[in-house]
């Protein structure tokens, strides 16, 4: 599942990010994140690895997430404006016709895109990675 920010150019997707609050565990956060970005719950996930940001002093902390209700998932209208899934041929069809833009290929948000999508990825999903017009 990847989500539309409405700041954003028209096609381009991302994993769900977000921060954590004080006094809260990633984990917590994880689950937060989802539901206020995509109204569903969070049933187990995995830690994947982390990528220092440079601005603003920040850390992007990867997960990756199983959900209990594929099916309801929706953008909540204020910071996400859609998500959507994919299957690997979906997305590999969206990036060749340039109907979707993946985030850059330095970023953790795209090597969790592509673990999910496999070892072909980096010939597959080849392109999209300027993320401002």
């Amino acid at each position: 599942m990847l989500g539309h920010q409405k700041i954003w150019p028209t096609n381009r997707f991302s994993t769900l990010a977000g921060f954590v609050e004080p006094g809260e565990s990633f984990e917590r956060c994880v689950r937060r994140e989802v539901f206020e970005e995509a109204g569903v719950n969070v049933v187990s996930m995995n830690y994947l690895g982390s990528q220092p940001w440079p601005f603003p002093a920040s850390i992007m902390i990867a997960y990756e997430a199983l959900i209990d209700n594929p099916q309801a998932a929706k953008g909540d209208g204020q910071e996400i404006e859609e998500v959507r899934w994919f299957s690997r041929a979906e997305m590999k069809a969206a990036v060749d016709a340039a109907q979707i833009i993946l985030p850059p290929t330095i970023s953790v948000a795209r090597a969790m895109i592509n673990r999910w999508y496999g070892p072909d990825s980096a010939n597959d999903l080849t392109g999209g990675e300027a993320w401002r017009s």
